[in-house]
């Protein structure tokens, strides 16, 4: 029967952790981390058995992710200001491209009025991973321009 060793669990990890850059739901980190983890502690208790490993595994990956969504997500989810006006002048990346005819989204760094993406319109066309400045928010869109 297959039983990885301490290096097996800290590959899997980091490839965990390098999956969330490709889905950026800050997500996926925690099992990279609790996998990691697992790691370190087979490599100080090389005689875990598989069962162990993958309980600790679990739980480890579950407590990562209760602790981010009870405590530490709601600290750092906090919004740009309180009204549409406050946000203009806000910086974000264009994720989807962006004509006069055609709305696309902006990605913020940190979340504006409650939300990280946004669908937006512009006067002019601006391509894909352009740097776009908020220029007015009107309902649930946002109106931009390219950042200079």
């Amino acid at each position: 029967m297959f039983s990885p060793e301490w290096w097996h669990w800290l590959v899997l990890g980091l490839l965990l952790t390098m999956a969330e850059l490709a889905l950026v739901s800050f997500f996926v980190v925690w099992f990279g981390i609790a996998a990691a983890v697992v790691g370190l502690i087979l490599l100080a208790a090389p005689s875990l058995a598989l069962p162990a490993q993958l309980l600790l595994w679990a739980g480890l990956s579950t407590a990562l992710v209760l602790i981010w969504f009870r405590y530490l997500r709601p600290r750092t989810m906090t919004t740009v200001g309180t009204s549409a006006a406050t946000v203009a002048g806000e910086i974000g990346i264009l994720v989807a491209d962006l004509t006069p005819d055609r709305r696309g989204r902006v990605r913020f760094q940190k979340p504006i009025l409650g939300a990280d993406v946004w669908e937006a319109y512009a006067d002019a066309t601006i391509s894909s991973g352009e740097r776009v400045r908020v220029v007015a928010v009107e309902g649930s869109y946002m109106k931009v321009e390219k950042a200079r």
